[in-house]
């Protein structure tokens, strides 16, 4: 019977080892990702500051506005709104 706990054991021990192994490989593979062509992959967009309400906002997904030649990005249409309304009181 002792012979039998050992062997249970050991078995037990070995899928807890493969697991933890498993684990450890599926994060490297996810910190080290690479494109197909071997190299490490770049970032396609950018975060910008929406200068309303100071929301992060991806640059491809921002409404962005021509303002004093510079490009000024926005979360929503309502705080590209506000910014406009309030250039035009000051």
């Amino acid at each position: 019977m002792g012979t039998l706990r050992l062997i249970i054991l050991a078995i037990l021990v070995y899928i807890g080892y493969r697991l933890l192994i498993s684990g450890i490989n599926r994060k490297k593979q996810v910190r080290g990702k690479k494109s197909t062509t071997g190299e490490p992959t770049t970032v396609s967009d950018v975060l910008v500051e929406d200068p309303v309400c100071h929301i992060l906002v991806p640059r491809g997904q921002a409404i962005h506005l021509q303002h004093q030649g510079k490009m000024v990005y926005f979360c929503s249409e309502s705080c590209c709104n506000t910014f406009i309304e309030k250039g035009k009181e000051a």
